[in-house]
């Protein structure tokens, strides 16, 4: 059964991009948790709704039209963090609220809820295409060399901001740079796990690390792994049992977080 699952051309390019994909939001979601940030992810998605609708309404790629948006909608955060000085959860609810208003209202003109507005909304990962795998490779090789040049001033700028910024390092320059890659990152996840699963892929693995982890190398790691043993069986109970494959993502993530709380309350009642 895995050998004739594995043998279609869509699976294996559904598999490909949501484990580039996959290793790109657990990479990038450790940071934006432990700098509490991570629901920057859920804002950006929702914007997302715009960008989609905005190219079914033009008939253009609904992806192409989402970088352009959500990458104006990361600085609109950010310029609401830094210069009208509000609260980044509100910053984030704001830009949100207004992507998801927009992006209805265009939804309506485009005609409405159809069958490729709902891939976009819940994830179609069997229709992920060669474009979308080769942006996933570049997007994962540029974070890669971001992460290694840059690593130590990361991990300061995630403990403490005022210490990292005493020590020289752009924390500024860093957060906006990590938030340009979470809005690329979240409008190539849209195809795996959808608009309004997306944030859940950012969150769930980093979470489910940091209870099982004892170093910040061991968090990421771990938290790559798990987002790949999620999408490669979240896919697969997709392909056996006929059921959407976003949802069974992120349900196998919760599952996994139910499963490592469980462990670390053991652990810590035998360390006793």
């Amino acid at each position: 059964m895995i050998s004739e699952f594995l043998s279609y051309g869509f699976v294996q390019r559904g598999l490909a991009a949501g484990s580039l994909v996959a290793v790109i939001c657990a990479l990038l979601g450790v940071f934006l948790v432990l700098k509490r940030l991570s629901l920057i992810g859920d804002g950006l998605s929702h914007v997302c709704l715009t960008g989609v609708a905005l190219g079914l309404l033009t008939q253009t790629n609904p992806l192409y039209m989402s970088v352009p948006v959500v990458l104006l909608s990361s600085f609109g955060i950010l310029q609401l963090m830094e210069k009208i000085k509000v609260y980044g959860d509100a910053a984030i609810g704001i830009v949100s609220a207004a992507g998801l208003a927009i992006g209805i209202l265009l939804t309506a003109l485009a005609g409405g809820f159809n069958a490729d507005l709902f891939g976009f909304l819940f994830g179609s990962i069997l229709t992920v295409g060669r474009t979308e795998v080769f942006a996933c490779v570049i997007l994962l090789g540029a974070l890669l060399l971001f992460f290694l040049y840059f690593y130590r001033d990361l991990l300061a700028a995630s403990f403490d901001e005022s210490f990292a910024r005493t020590r020289g390092v752009a924390v500024k320059r860093l957060n906006t740079v990590l938030i340009l890659f979470t809005s690329l990152a979240i409008v190539l996840a849209l195809k795996v796990v959808g608009i309004f699963l997306v944030s859940a892929l950012i969150i769930l693995p980093p979470v489910t690390s940091l209870l099982l982890a004892k170093t910040f190398k061991q968090v990421l790691i771990i938290s790559c792994i798990l987002a790949l043993v999620s999408v490669w069986s979240g896919v697969y109970l997709s392909f056996l049992f006929n059921i959407p494959s976003g949802a069974t993502i992120i349900l196998i993530n919760i599952l996994l977080l139910v499963l490592a709380y469980g462990y670390n309350k053991i652990r810590s009642a035998h360390a006793r």
